[in-house]
């Protein structure tokens, strides 16, 4: 793949096989960032789990400090009390039948969705079309739940979820390149704090085998996995 010539210049300033420290390499990533927009900072977490086993799957919810910089759209499964909480607390999207026919129909104008757990045997039949893009409400999430005001606001404030990919690998957003370096580390660790928590008990050998930083655009800094676990220890 044919690289622009910012990317370019942005990947020379980065020091080939080194592992930075967080702060340095964050600090590297708002520096670097070139695009127009304000780019989102992700993470990429390359686990020693084999996803192919149930019991070595990764998957949870972490609250951000700072939040990620973006306003989620939340949809919510509900019907009478708990659908008025979910109006109340700033859904952007409440109902039952016709939401699911929406969505069936092919709309998926949300980021998030949430359900109580009376509602699932509806949702149910949405599982092959919001399954595979990451949208299907599940309590292992903390997304099929009674307590839905907190849910609402928790997801507004900042709330990501994260899980293993087929390859072994965790992607996260945790913030934008306009945010200030100490809000970027906070996040970083709250994000690597809850990662190193999810470890499954029937994972061996080094769990986190390597940690990569980016912005949307520029190129990716290798962080160092012991510097990464460090602070949660």
């Amino acid at each position: 793949m044919k690289r622009g010539k910012k990317y370019q210049e942005a990947l020379s300033k980065i020091e080939r096989g080194k592992l930075y420290d967080p702060v340095e390499a964050l600090r590297l990533v708002k520096e670097l960032a070139h695009a127009k927009f304000d780019e989102t900072v992700e993470v990429h977490v390359k686990l020693g789990v084999d996803p192919r086993h149930a019991d070595q799957q990764v998957r949870g919810t972490v609250a951000l400090p700072h939040g990620t910089g973006k306003t989620r759209r939340v949809l919510v499964f509900a019907k009478g009390e708990k659908a008025k909480e979910a109006e109340a607390a700033g859904a952007d999207y409440v109902g039952a039948e016709e939401l699911v026919e929406k969505i069936q129909g092919g709309w998926f104008d949300f980021d998030v969705a949430v359900a109580t757990p009376d509602m699932m045997g509806m949702v149910g039949k949405l599982g092959k079309i919001l399954g595979p893009r990451g949208l299907m409400p599940n309590p292992k999430s903390g997304t099929v739940t009674m307590d839905i005001a907190r849910t609402i606001n928790e997801l507004k404030a900042g709330r990501i979820e994260y899980r293993v990919d087929k390859t072994a690998i965790v992607h996260v957003p945790i913030g934008k390149v306009s945010f200030e370096l100490e809000k970027l580390v906070e996040n970083l660790n709250a994000f690597a704090e809850a990662l190193i928590k999810a470890k499954p008990a029937a994972a061996k050998g080094q769990y986190i085998r390597s940690v990569t930083v980016c912005s949307t655009m520029g190129p990716g800094i290798k962080i160092s996995p012991l510097a990464f676990t460090a602070a949660n220890k």
